[in-house]
C-alpha cells in the first residue's frame, strides 16, 4: 500500500488538474513551473557539481563523495522531450549517483518543439562519445534516465547498435516513455486521475512536438517499436498506477523475446513522477536503492566473467604446457 506521504502528493496533484484543465497553460508557462519547483529539489550531502560545456551545450559532473572514478552514470533527464534541465533533476540524479557509488554527467539536451528529433538524441550521443573520448570504456558506462529520458537513453543504444560502436555496461529506464504512439485505450481505469492530469497538460502533443515531421512509429523515436536483438542488459522500473505501465511492460516482453536480459521492478499504486519526490517518498528512496543494488549486480557479473576468462586461461596455459612436457619426453 502507498506511504501516507504518496497519498498526499496523490491528492495535491488531484486537487491541481481541473485548474490545469481550465486554463490550458503554455508550454512556455509549464516550463517555468517546472524550474520553480526545482528550487526545491536540493542536492544530497557530500554530492558535489561541475560545469562542463560540450560543444556549446550545458552539461554537469555530479560527484559523489568517495565515488568510484573509473565508472559512470550518464543520466538523461525526463520531461516529455518538451521540459526538463539540469536544475530539475539535479537531486534526483545526486541521489542515485550517490547510491550507485558513481559520479553520473547529465546534459542539458535541446527540447521540442524548437528542437524536433533527432536534436535530443544527437546530444545524447555527443555525450556518450565524449565521455569515451575521456577515457571510459563503454563497458564503465551505465546510461540512465527517467521518463522520455529513458526513453532517449534506450533509443541513444539503438543507435549505437545500428552505428557498430560499443554499447554501454546496462541501461536504466526509471518509467520510461517506450512508445509516443498514446492510444485512446492506454489510459486506463487504474490511472483515471493521473490522465486527466496529463491531458491537461496537453501530454499528447509533446510527443507530436519532440517527432516533428518523423513518424511516431519510428524506432528511434519509440524504441518500443525497434528491434531489440543485441542490447545491453537492462532495468525496466515500473509502478502499475502510472500510464505508461501497459507499454512499458510490452516493451519488457518484447526485450525478453528478442534474448535481451531483462531486470523488471514493479511497484504498486505509485504516480509517474514518484521518482523525483525522493526526499519525502519512502517508495521513490526504495526504487532508487533498488536501482543501484541492479548496478552493483551490473559490476559483480562483470567481474565473474573476468574471473572465467582468466580461469579459462589459465587451464589453457596449463593444458600446453602439459603437452609440451609430453612432447619433450616422447
Amino acid at each position: 500500500m502507498p506511504s501516507t506521504q504518496h497519498l498526499l502528493l496523490k491528492q495535491l496533484l488531484t486537487a491541481a488538474t481541473p485548474a490545469l484543465a481550465s486554463s490550458r497553460p503554455r508550454l512556455a508557462h509549464v516550463r517555468l513551473a517546472a524550474e520553480f519547483g526545482a528550487l526545491l529539489q536540493f542536492i544530497p550531502w557530500n554530492v558535489f557539481l561541475e560545469d562542463v560545456d560540450l560543444d556549446g551545450m550545458a552539461a554537469e559532473w555530479i560527484r559523489p563523495a568517495h565515488a568510484d572514478e573509473s565508472r559512470v552514470l550518464l543520466y538523461l533527464h525526463g520531461g516529455g522531450y518538451v521540459l526538463g534541465s539540469l536544475n530539475t533533476h539535479r537531486g534526483l540524479i545526486g541521489s542515485l549517483a550517490q547510491r550507485c557509488g558513481l559520479p553520473a554527467f547529465t546534459i542539458d539536451y535541446r527540447k521540442a518543439p524548437e528542437y524536433p528529433f533527432p536534436a535530443a538524441l544527437e546530444d545524447a550521443l555527443l555525450a556518450y562519445r565524449w565521455l569515451r573520448a575521456e577515457g571510459y570504456p563503454a563497458e564503465n558506462i551505465i546510461v540512465a534516465g527517467d521518463s522520455a529520458g529513458g526513453g532517449l537513453a534506450l533509443a541513444l543504444t539503438l543507435a549505437l547498435r545500428e552505428a557498430g560502436e560499443a554499447l554501454p555496461a546496462a541501461v536504466m529506464g526509471l518509467s520510461p516513455w517506450t512508445d509516443l504512439v498514446l492510444p485512446e485505450k492506454v489510459l486506463r481505469e487504474v490511472c483515471e486521475q493521473e490522465t486527466q492530469l496529463l491531458e491537461a497538460l496537453q501530454i499528447r502533443d509533446w510527443g507530436t512536438h519532440y517527432a516533428g515531421n518523423t513518424p511516431l512509429t519510428h524506432p528511434l523515436v519509440s524504441p518500443g517499436q525497434a528491434e531489440l536483438r543485441g542490447l545491453p542488459p537492462l532495468l525496466i522500473q515500473l509502478s502499475d498506477a502510472e500510464v505508461l505501465c501497459d507499454d512499458g511492460l510490452g516493451f519488457v516482453e518484447k526485450a525478453r523475446r528478442a534474448g535481451v536480459p531483462v531486470t523488471l521492478q514493479s511497484y504498486q499504486g505509485l504516480v509517474h513522477w514518484w521518482h523525483l519526490f525522493w526526499r519525502v517518498l519512502p517508495e521513490a528512496r526504495q526504487a532508487l536503492d533498488d536501482a543501484a543494488g541492479f548496478v552493483r549486480g551490473v559490476w559483480a557479473a562483470q567481474a565473474a566473467a573476468a574471473d572465467a576468462v582468466r580461469r579459462a586461461g589459465q587451464r589453457v596455459g596449463r593444458n600446453t604446457a602439459a603437452s609440451a612436457r609430453l612432447r619433450a619426453h616422447g
